[in-house]
């Protein structure tokens, strides 16, 4: 799907009077994000989602998307390469997710053994959740996918035979 097709799916749910309201910005301008830029005959202009990706393209920094998830009330996990590896990296995989979690609990011990969390403890605790969510959903896709190859090129040892 296109950036202005989203745009315009969106601006059927919400009022295109109300964004252009609460964004300081001319009705007109709203309704051009809505459609094409790129066509010689389209009428519309370079929209805020094409700029943001034109941003994470130059600057490679996935920390962009990061920051627009986690306002959205959500997390951002890149999809793993697809190519098809043996699934005998299943089982270091699963304990590499169990090691993610024992990790998290004991980080959240730690903070919470004087009855108190600080604002430090606060952010190990979520450096730790977001790392467990990272790999769990790694996981998880790549075994709807039935490809294990990116959890063999993550470093997951193979299992002695």
């Amino acid at each position: 799907m296109h950036s202005h097709e989203l745009l315009r799916e969106v601006l059927q749910d919400c009022s295109a009077k109300q964004v252009a309201s609460e964004l300081g910005l001319s009705l007109s301008l709203i309704y051009k994000w809505a459609e094409p830029a790129d066509e010689p005959s389209g009428s519309g202009t370079v929209n805020p989602l094409d700029r943001i990706e034109g941003l994470l393209n130059c600057t490679k920094d996935a920390r962009l998307v990061q920051w627009i998830c986690q306002r959205a009330g959500g997390f951002f996990i890149k999809n793993p390469k697809a190519n098809h590896a043996h699934p005998h990296f299943l089982v270091p995989a699963t304990n590499q997710i169990v090691q993610e979690f024992a990790d998290l609990l004991a980080v959240i011990a730690t903070a919470a053994a004087d009855n108190q969390i600080t604002r430090d403890e606060s952010k190990n605790i979520r450096v730790r959740w977001e790392q467990l969510k990272s790999v769990t959903e790694s996981f998880v896709s790549c075994c709807e996918e039935g490809n294990f190859a990116p959890l063999k090129n993550a470093g997951v040892p193979a299992p002695k035979k």
